[in-house]
């Protein structure tokens, strides 16, 4: 079985930790890339400390840490408190790091290749190309939900350990303090995310740099096949209330890991992982927004949640 030849499909941080780990294992991955280099821009780079769990390495990536969140309805502030700080990262350097390790382990890294079919002669085949995933358009399966992150940011040093966000009515928007820079942005539906990010900017008279946007993808979304499958943001992989990705995307790549190279026992074990919190977490930010703008004087002042998975 360790010489089945494997194809990951996008360079992301999830086909990297797949790449690392397989060949690791002793197989033998490509990695294909659509991109001329690696690296995420367009992410915030907020990750919980599980993130060391799967990158012990990333140790050294951090720049900061968060100890809780400000959530600001317009008649009420409620501080949430995370059972495990956050830590700030840049992403690129993060997807680097693993670039790294995947290769020094044996991974064929082919960058700026676009995938229009599957690859032939490989035993496996996993998609990790992201919200706009080629491979999951190829298994002919549904599209996961679809909302616009728009981030940008200021000069200025800023310690402080906690964020601010301020919901919208699909989304919310968010300041998270860096290493020398200050980020704003905003997940929100597609056709709505830039209007409302600009009154808000507007009306906190910031002005932006270095603008970046990206797709954030929800669902679940796994294929009924032996031999292609989906991991990470391709498979609508993000947490329901944030839009976050990564911690859960490797969650599932470690699940893989485990199952490998039985696809459908991978998929059947994600499910009962994943979908009791995905429908779980619905509920609660869909009640949380209701009472928020509704009836905020139900809501507690402190609430207290599990970083990544609230239950």
């Amino acid at each position: 079985m360790k010489n089945q030849k494997v194809a990951i499909i996008g360079g992301g941080i999830c086909g990297l930790y797949l790449a690392w780990k397989l060949s690791e294992k002793g197989y033998k991955v490509i990695l294909f890339e659509k991109n001329k280099k690696i690296g995420k821009e367009a992410c915030s780079g907020l990750f919980s400390k599980r993130i060391l769990d799967f990158i012990p390495e990333s140790k050294k990536l951090i720049q900061n840490q968060i100890e809780y969140a400000l959530l600001h309805f317009p008649k009420k502030t409620i501080r949430i408190d995370f059972s495990a700080n956050f830590y700030v990262m840049e992403h690129a350097r993060l997807d680097r790091l693993v670039l790294s390790l995947a290769q020094k382990n044996g991974t064929k890294i082919i960058l700026n290749k676009k995938i229009d079919y599957f690859p032939t002669g490989f035993e496996r085949i996993i998609g990790c190309d992201g919200a706009a995933s080629k491979v999951r358009r190829l298994l002919k399966l549904k599209n996961p939900e679809l909302r616009l992150g728009i981030q940008g940011f200021v000069p200025g040093r800023e310690s402080s350990g906690f964020v601010e966000t301020w919901p919208t009515e699909y989304g919310f928007l968010w300041k998270i303090p860096r290493a020398n820079e200050i980020e704003y942005g905003i997940i929100e539906k597609k056709d709505r995310a830039k209007e409302i990010f600009d009154n808000f900017l507007a009306k906190k008279k910031i002005n932006l740099r270095k603008i970046n946007s990206a797709l954030i993808p929800q669902g679940f979304i796994i294929p009924f096949n032996s031999k292609v499958t989906l991991c990470g943001d391709s498979a609508g992989l993000t947490k329901p209330w944030s839009g976050g990705g990564v911690i859960w995307g490797l969650k599932a790549a470690d699940i893989l890991l485990k199952n490998f190279p039985d696809f459908l026992k991978y998929r059947k074990e994600l499910k009962k992982f994943f979908l009791p919190k995905i429908i779980f977490s619905k509920i609660t930010t869909k009640l949380a927004y209701f009472f928020g703008f509704k009836a905020p004087y139900f809501l507690p002042k402190n609430i207290k949640i599990e970083s990544d998975f609230l239950l």
